[in-house]
């Protein structure tokens, strides 16, 4: 599969794959390392056949098996010779060095100015594309955070900013004071996303929508439970013996009876269609409201193959309302008083919408644009 189109970031002029190449287990070492983490060949073989393939957007962390990631996304990019063509996302927050130092790890302006220029020397870069805050820190204020965002991109040393694993409010808070004081907006938030993890709809995608923030979605199959590995119809009509030996060693708390309904709604799903259940479980995350790049992950080339495909077709509505109906998810207060048998009380039952269809035409230079 050759990707060949790209889409804008938020409300930025930065082109972005559709699919990005997560490098969370490049290496050995430290977190995610050890029997998770990808030798530097396999790594190198992956990077640059993601690359091939057509894909510009690479995710990492300093945080990434103890900086081994960024360290080996740097050897590669100078081998390649092409890094202005590469998008190249990091994040900071996390302190995986220096134990019992305060100011090694949270949101701080001190930690985002110290976590930049490591990141930038083990990149072996003097410029990093999309900078993210990695994870809420419960104390930094988003003005802090927004105004050395906007510092580092003055100096030169990123180009775009987001936020990852935060609360809505609290990205609420930081593009709005971006906004308000013309600092540098943001472009990205990065949250986890899929077929068993669907609670960002309610929230995020709306925020994200009207303030200029592409999502880019981690996990996109649920911890592996979506890959195709668990079928239903491999453990008796129901599933039950498969679900009830895996509750015994169920340590991410996955493997639940509205879990079990989704795995088998997919596999359903993937054999009309033909498709690997993991391709259609990315392909489904990807077409969602409000979601610029889903970001994946590989152990060897075949799996990576496997997932660059996961766009090369589409799912049709009948079979997208089956998923969409297995994987509901509760709505919560207030957001029932939001949907449209409830709002109609507001309008006197008269027909509100917000522009006619076509207000607003989709601008793709390309010869059709991607379904969803």
């Amino acid at each position: 599969m050759s990707m060949d189109r790209y889409y804008l970031l938020g409300r930025s002029g930065l082109r972005v794959s559709p699919l990005s190449l997560g490098t969370m287990t490049f290496g050995k070492e430290g977190t995610y390392g050890g029997p998770w983490g990808s030798t530097e060949d396999v790594s190198r073989t992956l990077f640059n056949r993601y690359l091939d393939a057509g894909g510009n957007f690479v995710d990492t962390a300093d945080l990434y098996t103890h900086g081994s990631s960024e360290t080996l996304i740097g050897k590669f990019l100078e081998e390649r010779g092409d890094r202005d063509r590469v998008v190249v996302a990091t994040k900071y927050t996390y302190n995986a060095t220096r134990p019992g130092d305060p100011n090694a790890g949270g949101n701080s302006r001190k930690n985002m100015l110290r976590a930049v220029e490591a990141s930038l020397k083990r990149l072996r870069t003097d410029y990093i594309d999309l900078f993210l805050l990695h994870t809420w820190d419960r104390l930094t204020p988003a003005e802090e955070v927004v105004r050395t965002f906007d510092d580092l991109v003055r100096a030169g040393k990123i180009r775009y900013a987001g936020l990852s694993d935060v609360p809505s409010w609290y990205a609420a808070r930081a593009q709005t004071w971006a906004e308000a004081h013309a600092l540098t907006p943001l472009i990205n938030l990065q949250l986890q996303y899929s077929l068993v993890e669907r609670s960002l709809e309610h929230e995020y995608v709306p925020l994200a929508q009207t303030l200029g923030m592409g999502i880019t979605t981690w996990s996109p199959l649920g911890a592996g439970l979506l890959s195709g590995k668990y079928r239903p119809s491999e453990a008796g009509a129901h599933g039950e013996g498969r679900l009830n030996s895996a509750v015994g060693g169920n340590q991410l708390g996955l493997f639940t009876e509205r879990n079990w309904r989704i795995v088998s709604a997919l596999e359903q799903v993937s054999k009309a269609l033909g498709r690997d259940m993991s391709q259609v479980a990315l392909n489904w995350v990807a077409t969602q409201p409000g979601v610029g790049s889903v970001i994946i992950g590989a152990t060897n080339p075949k799996q990576l193959d496997g997932n660059l495909a996961a766009l090369d077709f589409s799912i049709p509505a009948e079979l997208r309302r089956q998923l969409d109906e297995a994987s509901a998810p509760p709505v919560p207060f207030p957001h029932g008083m939001f949907s449209n048998p409830y709002q109609l009380n507001l309008h006197g039952n008269a027909a509100v919408g917000d522009k006619p269809a076509g207000y607003s035409p989709p601008v793709f230079t390309g010869a059709a644009p991607r379904v969803g």
